[in-house]
């Protein structure tokens, strides 16, 4: 399901510590070295204050939902390495994967955010 261009939403922290969530796009990259593991790739607007929480607290949560029944889900946390995107290509792949086509705007930087993921739920148990 993690493959799949499904719907998602991502949960940061405030430095106040109030929790933000926002719905976003990833894109769930296979680990060549360890089969069945892998890391989630997160790109964001330089702009976004959601990047700011992040660069306080690395802390990150992204629930993916299935496309075809949001009743089974996936709850992703882990914590998110930040590195700048100034050629758009990890956008770009992110919007091919949801559109088919390369990101469109291209006036904003980006920044991408590694996920590396420590622990997860899924709904329903057993139900993969």
């Amino acid at each position: 399901m993690l493959r799949h261009p499904n719907p998602a939403v991502m949960a940061t922290v405030r430095p106040d510590g109030a929790p933000v969530s926002v719905a976003t796009w990833y894109l769930w990259v296979d680990d060549a070295d360890r089969p069945g593991y892998g890391r989630v790739l997160l790109n964001l607007d330089a702009r976004r204050a959601r990047l700011e929480h992040l660069r306080h607290e690395p802390r990150v949560s992204l629930t993916v939902l299935d496309g075809s029944s949001w009743y089974r889900h996936i709850s992703l946390r882990g914590t998110v390495t930040l590195q700048d995107d100034p050629d758009m290509a990890d956008i770009d792949r992110i919007s091919e994967h949801y559109t088919g086509h390369a990101y469109s705007d291209r006036e904003h930087g980006r920044v991408s955010a590694w996920m590396t993921v420590e622990s997860f739920h899924a709904w329903p148990p057993g139900g993969w």
